[in-house]
């Protein structure tokens, strides 16, 4: 058993980190000579990476979270595969939908209303086989049951919401990817502690894949960017997660920081600006606030760091909101948990 364990732990996570190395080095020069190349806007002057990275990583995981699924099929195959094939084709159709996104180019391709609009699709893996449980805990509402209304439009406004909601915090060397790995990570302990070793199983090739990412190709400076493909991916397969194991109340709470994001959208909106997380760039590479008034967490973290530091980098960003994302999972983590004590 020990073994077994031993097995479909280590194999897929192995197949999974190198098959993105070998993917992103081959995109890192391909993607080059097409031309596949953008801006990298919190740098002075003109400096550029190459774009669309997130397809790999995803494909990456998809392939490893596979070979994790054959590995139970063969060796425990009186259990069910539905629950893992159609989280992992949540991943892929989200990946691919992004990567749709990002071929038709920042803000020339897909307008915001429509890029929600083909997210929605991408939930139907988890609205054929009835995912998740009807009853469920959300904070401030309590316990609900909400029967079909679960599957035919909870499902669906989490898998858009969260896929777009992981989009909102980005454009920063390595923001995204540091992001997933914390939000990934916590999931995975929770489910570890609750005994849904699947989510864990999941989780770990799809972590792999991110780590080599940001390792070699993503953190300052980014050799590569993440794109729709990764963040639309990474979110939507975060809340498949929550909602196939039964972990909502967990994954709302973990969200905070991009309900504050949308808060401060909307204050942008109202004040009449369609925000940019991107800074005001200075010379010597330091980072300014872009507007008078905060309207993302980018914003207020570049605030927050220049009052502590007097100055403010891109890495600091980074580092920064990174921490903020760890805090507020650990705390969640603590009040699921002492929820669960009490009942």
């Amino acid at each position: 058993m020990e073994i077994t364990s031993a097995l479909k732990l280590a194999v897929p996570v192995a197949f999974s980190a190198t098959l993105a190395k070998i993917t992103l080095e081959w995109w890192l020069r391909t993607g080059a000579r097409l031309g596949f190349v953008g801006r990298d806007m919190n740098k002075p002057g003109e400096h550029y990476a190459v774009e669309g990275g997130g397809l790999w990583v995803i494909l990456s995981s998809v392939f490893g979270i596979l070979c994790y699924i054959a590995l139970d099929v063969y060796l425990e195959s009186d259990k069910s595969s539905i629950p893992l094939l159609s989280v992992t084709l949540t991943l892929l159709l989200a990946g691919l939908v992004g990567h749709i996104d990002d071929l038709l180019g920042w803000k020339k391709g897909i307008s915001p209303f429509k890029r929600v609009l083909f997210t929605i699709p991408i939930s139907l893996p988890l609205v054929a086989v009835k995912a998740g449980h009807t009853v469920v805990e959300l904070p401030l509402l309590g316990v609900l049951d909400l029967g079909l209304f679960y599957s035919l439009l909870v499902v669906p406004v989490g898998v858009v919401g969260a896929s777009n909601a992981f989009n909102m915090i980005a454009g920063y060397n390595g923001l995204e990817s540091l992001q997933a790995v914390v939000l990934l990570s916590v999931i995975s302990l929770l489910a570890g502690i609750r005994r849904d070793y699947d989510v864990v199983y999941l989780s770990l090739p799809v972590i792999a894949s991110v780590l080599v990412f940001y390792a070699w190709y993503n953190r300052y400076p980014a050799k590569i960017f993440p794109g729709n493909s990764f963040t639309y991916g990474i979110g939507a397969f975060y809340v498949s997660l929550a909602i196939y194991w039964n972990m909502e109340k967990y994954a709302v709470l973990s969200f905070t920081l991009y309900f504050l994001e949308l808060l401060l959208f909307l204050r942008g909106l109202r004040h009449g600006v369609y925000k940019e997380n991107f800074a005001r760039v200075q010379s010597d590479w330091t980072l300014l606030p872009p507007y008078e008034r905060s309207y993302s967490v980018t914003h207020l973290a570049i605030k927050a760091v220049r009052a502590i530091r007097g100055s403010c980098r891109e890495v600091d960003v980074v580092l920064f909101i990174t921490t903020l994302q760890l805090l507020v999972c650990v705390a969640s983590l603590a009040v699921v948990l002492a929820i669960a004590t009490r009942s």
